[in-house]
């Protein structure tokens, strides 16, 4: 925008002193004057012409330029969620789309420059030849001396010229994109990141064992997990509890391969996740977080990321068993709302309950719920706890939650301190037998 003041001044400049131009061929000779005038009127007219086209194919190009960013911006803030609903290939597709879609808009831009372009340029020379066609026939006939004729050809690049001073700032706008391609797809690329590494071996379907056995973790000099060991049987509902920092979250991200462990083992169905490739851990694994990432596109096509076939019959199901089918048919275009960038015409509960209903679809064997119901109120969170029944018996289910009333009737708890599993057992048990835990109920119950 600063720009504008200096070109400004620049372009009045170029007016006044092309007003005293054609004033002065206008004393030296009127018919050359007129002739000039004509040319003039000419290539400003395919001047125009060239800059309305252009401009008709530069909103396209903006636009596609606008849309590619959007999505490329929901990649780089949805990773963590396109990873674990193991989605990167569909989105990857559809970026891949886009990009192509903004190349062909950019070589439309470039293709109408050009075009126009070379009719102006000969347009142009056939007004220089016919100029001095013109100036002959004038000294021949003595309406002009050489000198004056001289002159007025030395102007004829001022008043031809002058329309063509600006064809390089569109070079400088893709120049801009391009640079900032460069930045984005080195971050896509790992060239600046540690790539994860993934092993050779692949389960299509696991059941959903799983152990931990003696695994230490820690992010640069702090040490999250000390010598961490535990095991979960399939269809189990376990949850794990303890005080803010105690390694809860962490276990999900090693367990889902999002970190490495510093040392010790993690098994899935027996075998070592370090050896399993990418696919055998996302596609049977599902985070649903305390703030869940929805796509800003319909919520049909949302399920669709996860699974391309998915049939309307499925979507319903699943999202009746998630208890968000009724709130989605009371929206003005049902399953087809665009639901804004990060779901951000959502609430909290919905989102989550989509995002349930996205696990449904993708039928992974082991769900975790990352503190999924801490910030609901007491209504939204039956309703997320119904969608978690529902689950019961038919899914290995982890859940961390702050709020220990959701997690009564799970099969077993973990308590947490430290980075190490002090106590397990169900909530009587507990109850009955762990102080730390008895304490952290009976001061839920109060606040409560």
């Amino acid at each position: 925008m600063s720009k504008i003041f200096t070109m400004g001044m620049g372009y009045l400049t170029w007016i006044l002193t092309d007003i005293g131009i054609y004033v002065a061929i206008f004393i030296v000779s009127k018919i050359v004057f007129c002739y000039f005038l004509v040319c003039s009127i000419l290539l400003i007219s395919l001047h125009l012409l060239k800059i309305r086209k252009m401009n008709e194919e530069d909103k396209k190009y903006r636009k596609q330029r606008e849309k590619t960013n959007s999505l490329t911006g929901e990649l780089v803030r949805g990773i963590r969620d396109i990873k674990m609903l193991y989605a990167k290939e569909s989105f990857v597709e559809e970026i891949d789309e886009n990009i192509d879609n903004l190349t062909y808009s950019q070589f439309a831009l470039r293709n109408t420059e050009i075009n126009y372009n070379c009719i102006i340029d000969v347009v142009y020379d056939l007004c220089e030849i016919l100029l001095i066609l013109l100036f002959i026939g004038l000294m021949s006939h003595n309406y002009l001396s050489v000198a004056s004729a001289l002159v007025l050809y030395n102007y004829r690049s001022r008043v031809f010229g002058n329309l063509m001073k600006n064809v390089g700032n569109l070079l400088q706008e893709i120049k801009g994109f391009n640079l900032s391609c460069d930045h984005v797809f080195s971050l896509l690329d790992n060239k600046e990141f540690k790539k994860e590494i993934f092993g050779n071996e692949h389960i299509e379907k696991i059941k959903g064992n799983f152990e931990f056995k003696d695994v230490y973790f820690g992010y640069e000099n702090h040490e999250v997990l000390k010598g961490m060991s535990f095991k979960i049987n399939a269809n189990e509902t376990v949850a794990f509890v303890g005080k803010s920092e105690a390694g809860k979250s962490t276990l999900f991200s090693l367990l889902c391969k999002l970190y490495d462990v510093n040392s010790g083992n993690i098994f899935l169905d027996g075998k070592d996740i370090s050896t399993l490739d990418e696919s055998s851990i996302r596609n049977n694994i599902t985070i649903i977080s305390q703030s869940p990432y929805i796509f800003n596109m319909s919520i049909r096509d949302n399920f669709k990321l996860v699974k391309k076939n998915v049939s309307d019959s499925e979507i319903f199901e699943a999202c009746k068993l998630a208890c968000i089918d009724e709130f989605i048919r009371t929206l003005p275009d049902g399953y087809d709302t665009v639901v804004g960038e990060g779901g951000i015409t959502l609430s909290g509960g919905q989102r989550q309950r989509i995002a349930i209903a996205r696990a449904f679809i993708q039928d992974t064997k082991i769900i975790l719920f990352d503190e999924a119901t801490s910030a609901l109120d007491n209504e939204t969170q039956k309703y997320i706890q119904q969608a978690i029944n529902n689950m019961k018996d038919k899914y290995t289910i982890l859940i961390i939650a702050h709020r220990l009333s959701t997690i009564v009737n799970s099969d077993k708890i973990m308590l947490l301190e430290d980075g190490k599993i002090v106590d397990s057992g169900t909530h009587k048990a507990l109850l009955s037998k762990n102080k730390t835990y008895k304490k952290l109920y009976e001061t839920e119950i109060l606040s409560e």
